[in-house]
């Protein structure tokens, strides 16, 4: 069974990923009607312009940085909900999560409403109190704030989860030993919370050096160059340098692996176990007076992250005029109209994007699941001899980025002889390529937990195996199947960086929309419209798991 499999997955990733690597030594790009072998170095010597040390520097820089930053956010977060006793500890946990539903694009987007050095409304007020214009977010210091505020809800899932767990029996000891709560923390929490620090701190540099929507946002218009907007400004070139863009993925791809065995090396040499067969509780720690600082500094990372983004994102779309030289302005006669939102939703170009975006991400979400299952079940429920590849081959994605995976995208469905490029299904495929890992993780967990014997059973009984899956293991599954597909169609209601290399004029998303309007600053109203409706889609598909799943839960009880 694993060899079909293989083979279907192995298309989707390791041909684009293979493109990519032939085009980085190649005179010339693939193409329809010629993929040939004429091999060159000389592509390399981009590696040595001043553009690709720059951008490469920055890029550290920023991922560094924004690492660092989302780490303390989203450690603070689970730190004060899972062991301290912070008023309203439920609201104070959604809000870490909160960031998840608004895209960071789209948060990069409102940031350029608030922040830019001249018009950003933070400007426009402290102008009207006489202050200046001290913000500018098209900087390193914005990008980085950015990328921060909205990849701390990644740390903050995982450092939850293992705080949560904690066997505070390490920490009882410290304390009976004349440890203060303070050097408690410091040298027996965050030690043991190592791997998850590690771990999510791993994920969040890879996110943020790859993410391409931030910095093109952002840092272009402050001449600040990435790596991947540095591929993205070569691959648009006229003519277009693919192959040193190629060559400079394929250096993005290294760094990922590079900093991935680094992560690896430095878990493997200590134990971090806590968790025994011993029933366990985590301290609770009394804040005492700092209950309410420390609630105002969570209220304080909600309003950045969120509050302001959308109230900025509702401003640019109710404002008649682009530009505001006081919030005065907004009081005069016929400053502020509704109608962007009815303009917008009326549009014959929302619902071809909407239409375009709900069947794209439905169709790549139901076949990332059946994938994801098909997978999942293989690797966890047989003794195929290829299973062990086929779970290293799904999990592949996570090492190349989406930009590198795009652009192979690109070339691979150019040079098929299938007729997919320039329909959805050409971003069907993309998504499910891209989110395999993500599907599989998913459907693995619940596999790994739900044992086989009534499948078995049904087996035994005279059963075919299929019916056996399809009668007991399916319905069994049913609700991490079904949390599988919603996550899968939330990705790719957000994705934005891969469908920029797949998509054409009759293909466009929700995604590709809001991007294109921004960029032409005369649409920033319905632009701000569009974004505004396009985050409450976002939110009911963000909050249908966590429903499906309490449902689900009270059902098993």
């Amino acid at each position: 069974m694993s060899l079909p499999l293989l083979a279907l997955v192995g298309f989707l990733v390791l041909i684009p990923a293979g493109f990519v690597l032939l085009a980085a030594f190649s005179v010339d790009v693939p193409r329809p009607g010629n993929i040939g072998l004429n091999l060159t170095l000389d592509n390399i010597e981009v590696l040595t312009e001043s553009g690709v040390l720059g951008a490469t520097l920055n890029s550290l820089v920023i991922a560094t940085s924004a690492t660092a930053a989302a780490l303390a956010i989203g450690g603070f977060l689970a730190f004060i909900t899972a062991r301290t006793n912070v008023p309203c500890k439920g609201f104070v946990f959604f809000i870490g999560l909160m960031p998840l539903f608004l895209p960071s694009y789209v948060g990069a987007l409102a940031w350029s409403l608030l922040g830019s050095p001249g018009a950003g409304l933070i400007n426009v007020g402290l102008r009207d109190l006489g202050l200046g214009s001290p913000v500018n977010v098209y900087s390193i210091g914005g990008v980085v704030m950015v990328m921060a505020m909205y990849y701390a809800p990644y740390a903050f899932l995982l450092m939850h989860s293992s705080m949560s767990m904690m066997n505070p029996d390490l920490e009882d000891a410290s304390t009976v030993h004349g440890g203060s709560t303070w050097r408690t923390i410091r040298s027996v929490t965050v030690p043991l919370a190592l791997p998850a620090i590690l771990g999510s701190g791993l994920l969040v540099f890879i996110l943020v050096l790859e993410n391409f929507p931030v910095s093109q946002v952002l840092a272009t218009p402050g001449q600040i160059d990435t790596l991947p907007t540095f591929i993205y400004r070569l691959m648009n070139a006229s003519p277009s340098r693919g192959n040193e863009a190629s060559v400079v993925a394929i250096a993005l791809v290294a760094a990922v692996i590079v900093v991935t065995q680094i992560q690896r090396r430095v878990l493997a040499k200590r134990s971090f176990t806590t968790v025994t067969g011993k029933g366990v509780k985590p301290r609770t720690l009394s804040l005492g007076r700092f209950r309410g600082p420390v609630f105002a500094l969570a209220l304080v990372y909600f309003a950045l992250s969120i509050v302001l983004p959308l109230l900025a994102l509702f401003l640019s779309a109710v404002r008649v005029s682009p530009y505001m030289a006081s919030f005065g302005d907004l009081f005069d006669a016929g400053s502020l109209d509704i109608t962007s939102f009815t303009e917008v939703a009326s549009s014959s170009s929302f619902h071809t994007a909407a239409t375009n975006s709900v069947l794209v991400s439905v169709l790549a979400a139901a076949g990332g699941t059946v994938l994801a299952f098909a997978v999942g079940y293989v690797v966890f429920r047989t003794k195929s001899v290829g299973r062990g590849w086929l779970e290293s081959l799904s999990m592949v994605p996570l090492a190349i980025p989406a930009i590198v995976l795009g652009i192979g995208l690109l070339w691979t469905w150019l040079v098929m002889p299938i007729p997919v490029y320039g329909t959805l299904w050409v971003l069907i495929i993309g998504f499910v390529a891209v989110q395999m890992p993500q599907g599989f993780r998913g459907i693995a967990a619940a596999i790994q937990s739900t044992d086989r014997d009534l499948e078995d059973s049904a087996v035994l009984s005279g059963a075919q195996r299929t019916r056996a899956i399809g009668v007991i293991t399916v319905p069994l599954l049913r609700v991490a199947i079904s949390s599988t597909f919603l996550l899968l169609l939330m990705l790719s209601m957000r994705e934005l960086t891969v469908p920029l290399f797949l998509y054409t004029t009759d293909t466009r998303i929700l995604s590709i929309a809001i991007y294109d309007r921004f960029e032409n600053g005369g649409a920033l109203r319905e632009a701000s419209a569009l974004a505004l409706i396009y985050c409450s889609i976002m939110f009911i598909l963000s909050y249908l798991p966590r429903r499906l799943g309490a449902k689900g839960g009270r059902t098993h009880a």
